[in-house]
């Protein structure tokens, strides 16, 4: 005889359950703030480096705390928002604005959502591969003294910001204009900001998930 689960016991941690969420739409923002491009000292990169940075941080925060397979799992389910956001933006672009709308309001929101499909292909495989180069990185990176999770997610989000920097500009500008220099520029830039960012933000997802889990 079998007994049923206890009425309210949770299916998944809540710890995953929430971050999973959190993760799901920083997914979709990524690609709307990388539009603008932002100045930060002397450093110029894309807004959407922000939402991404916390991408990287809470796919190490589900690795540190449930293990290097979900956290794979976790980013394989990130595509699907991902291909949905760009259907749907390919949708809403292909339809006639309202004759109500301001002539102003209709051109930006057409030049934000009309982006190619060059572009999209940039960032999905960007996307998948840097998710998952950063999962593996912070996980192999177990082994060292003390665990050092600050350490970690620092090598681990600075080298694959790196390889999604080259992914993306690759696939997304090369023939159309010399990317050298904005390789560089973008690298620098996002290696400078997982450094000066992903301790504290690692260190923080990962106590609110183990004191969601408490």
């Amino acid at each position: 005889m079998t007994t049923a689960p206890a009425a309210g016991t949770p299916g998944i941690p809540r710890s995953l359950y929430v971050l999973s969420v959190f993760y799901g739409g920083m997914v979709c923002l990524a690609g709307v703030l990388g539009n603008k491009q932002v100045s930060i000292g002397p450093l110029a990169v894309e807004a959407g480096i922000f939402a991404f940075l916390l991408l990287v941080v809470v796919s190490s925060a589900i690795a540190e705390l449930h293990g290097r397979d979900t956290a794979n799992s976790l980013v394989k389910f990130g595509f699907v928002p991902l291909l949905f956001a760009m259907a749907l933006s390919w949708v809403v672009f292909a339809l006639p604005a309202s004759p109500d709308m301001a002539p102003e309001n209709a051109a930006a929101i057409q030049l934000i959502l009309g982006a190619t499909g060059r572009i999209w292909a940039a960032g999905v495989c960007a996307y998948g591969v840097s998710q998952f180069l950063n999962v593996y990185i912070f996980s192999k990176l177990q082994n060292m003294p003390g665990r050092l999770l600050a350490v970690r997610g620092v090598i681990a989000s600075a080298l694959s910001q790196i390889v999604d920097t080259l992914i993306f500009v690759t696939i997304a500008f090369y023939g159309v204009f010399p990317i050298g220099q904005l390789l560089v520029g973008q690298m620098v830039a996002k290696v400078a900001l997982s450094v000066a960012l992903v301790p504290f933000l690692i260190v923080f997802f990962v106590r609110l998930g183990k004191r969601l889990d408490a």
